[in-house]
């Protein structure tokens, strides 16, 4: 292999400075004996709960599914929790060697990234949607008196709007423009006035009652809304209600009124997609602990289309290095957006470099800003998330110093037989597979899930104890009262001062020694799903180890 392409597989480019990964990879399990799929769970912990796209590899690294998702960690499990799965599914899941995610602001963003994900990769799952045409378009077609209509593309005649990512927001866009500014529907002009006349939805142009002016001002105001220029128009219906209701025309101020009501409304659910004919990079940063963390998207024409991250040492003229070394050798898009302003000498380089003049923006306000926030917002998660979810569970619990190691234990049994107990340790709040643990209950018979958690406590804390090696952060047990009570009577039978809590599943209650009523957070807070994602986990491995036991069992006696 020559050697520029070696230092490019091993994660580097030139010079060797800039180690980076183009996705973030999470391994996936194999088949287990009993053919079922098993998904390595602390893969699933790294996904964060927003809306995104996320990416199926195979073993070569081909992509081979591209999926969008309102909460990304709990759409992938999906794939991987379902004991039953149709056959492409199963097919599918077989193949899985790589997970990686691309986080988006919200649904809509993901579409358009699921779309142009799709067109650009063709992956074979994706076949369904691989052929399919782009996002809708309302149109005011080229009539006496325009109708606004659904298109599936622009055509030579009539005004286009659009394209809709959504189809729930185009239609409920293309209901209240007809409805605000009365528009007719029908295909042909009747003979007299409809329904939808005497309803007040339309102004019934078919037999004179709004003139061929009138008509024409209606749909002059619904270009402007479809334009993105409701606000313009909202302030100058204001001025004729306002002008209305001084002339004692209450009926036209009702009528204006509602279109101001509309106006609101539509401003939110109004989305379409960017249309531009230039690339675009969009990139940021943030340097903590004498490191650099840099994330880079590539918008193609106005779309969102993959995301590269960066890890390096800092050093004084950093970004400025980067991007002559990173341009040396990638495409060099017509904008270059930036958080803060590089040195103008850069501009002029790559402008010299790409045979054209290349603007490095750095956006204040807008729809640049926009994509430099959600660069911003895909940086944190992907490097900080974890260390935001540790902070915010010492906050919540109080604690003195960051839960940086949390174990936590679990019981399971099948009807008080073959009970085990299980531990699992978080390091950093991301699983640490070394030490995870699990244990054979010895010292009780049936079941007595108070006694069987303060047997494997005491077991775990008298060898760290007597081995004199550190304690965890925190610890948490699944149960209740009565489950964090004997873990904490082991703890002082030991001298042990270690925080600990328990996670009752039924209400996701916290209980916390010295406290009368529980802690209750929301389910989207940070600290609960940290302490969820630890608990869960315990409870999986426990579940495993008591499976395997039972499975021994079921041979030895055939």
């Amino acid at each position: 292999m020559p050697v520029k392409a070696a230092k490019r597989q091993a994660g580097f480019t030139r010079g060797g400075a800039w180690p980076h990964t183009d996705e973030v990879a999470l391994p996936i399990a194999r088949l287990n004996n009993s053919g079922r799929f098993l998904l390595l769970m602390f893969s699933l912990l790294d996904i964060p709960r927003s809306p995104g796209c996320y990416i199926y590899k195979n073993e070569k690294g081909q992509i081979i599914y591209v999926g969008k998702a309102k909460d990304l960690r709990k759409r992938v499990s999906s794939y991987f929790q379902k004991t039953q799965l149709d056959t492409k599914t199963s097919a599918l899941v077989s193949q899985i060697a790589e997970v990686s995610f691309i986080a988006t602001s919200n649904e809509v963003e993901a579409l358009i990234l699921e779309n142009n994900l799709i067109k650009k990769h063709q992956p074979h799952y994706n076949i369904d949607l691989k052929d399919s045409r782009r996002y809708a378009y309302l149109s005011l077609t080229d009539e006496e008196f325009p109708r606004l209509i659904l298109s599936r593309k622009r055509g030579s005649k009539g005004a286009y709007f659009g394209p809709f990512v959504s189809a729930a927001e185009r239609d409920y866009v293309h209901e209240t423009v007809n409805k605000a500014f009365q528009l007719r529907t029908c295909s042909r002009l009747p003979k007299k006035a409809c329904l939808r006349y005497h309803m007040g939805m339309c102004s019934a142009p078919c037999e004179g009652l709004a003139s061929k002016e009138q008509y024409e001002e209606q749909v002059r105001r619904a270009k402007m809304v479809l334009s993105g220029k409701s606000e313009q128009l909202a302030s100058k219906l204001q001025e004729e209600m306002n002008a209305s209701s001084g002339k004692q025309a209450y009926e036209q101020a009702l009528v204006l009124r509602n279109q101001i009501k509309a106006l609101d409304k539509l401003a939110i659910k109004q989305n379409m997609e960017r249309q531009k004919v230039y690339d675009e990079d969009v990139l940021s940063y943030i340097v903590r602990d004498s490191q650099v963390h840099l994330l880079l998207f590539s918008v193609k024409e106005g779309v969102l289309l993959s995301k590269q991250e960066f890890s390096f040492p800092f050093s004084k003229g950093f970004f400025e290095e980067f991007l002559v070394q990173y341009y040396a050798e990638h495409p060099i898009p017509k904008e270059v957006i930036v958080p803060k302003a590089a040195d103008a000498a850069v501009a002029e380089y790559l402008s010299k470099l790409a045979g054209k003049k290349v603007l490095v923006a750095v956006p204040q306000r807008g729809e640049k800003r926009q994509l430099l926030e959600l660069a911003s917002k895909n940086l944190e998660l992907t490097f900080f998330g974890d260390e935001s979810k540790m902070k915010a569970l010492a906050d919540k619990l109080r604690l003195h110093t960051m839960p940086k190691v949390i174990e936590c234990f679990d019981i399971s049994h099948l009807s008080g037989t073959s009970t085990v107990g299980s531990m699992v340790q978080f390091r950093n709040a991301k699983p640490d597979k070394s030490n995870y643990r699990r244990f054979r209950i010895r010292t009780v018979v049936g079941i007595d899930d108070f006694r069987s958690i303060a047997e494997v406590v005491r077991r775990r804390y008298s060898r760290l104890k007597a081995e004199g090696a550190a304690m965890p952060d925190l610890i948490i047990v699944d149960g209740g009262k009565g489950q964090l009570s004997s873990a904490l009577l082991v703890l002082q039978e030991l001298e042990l001062k270690v925080p600990i809590v328990s996670l009752a599943k039924r209400e996701e209650e916290i209980f916390v020694p010295g406290l009368a009523i529980p802690i209750r957070l929301s389910r989207k807070d940070k600290a609960l799903q940290l302490v969820q994602e630890i608990r869960d986990e315990a409870h999986r491995f426990a579940i495993a180890y008591n499976r395997l036991l039972r499975g021994k069992r079921m041979r030895e006696k055939e």
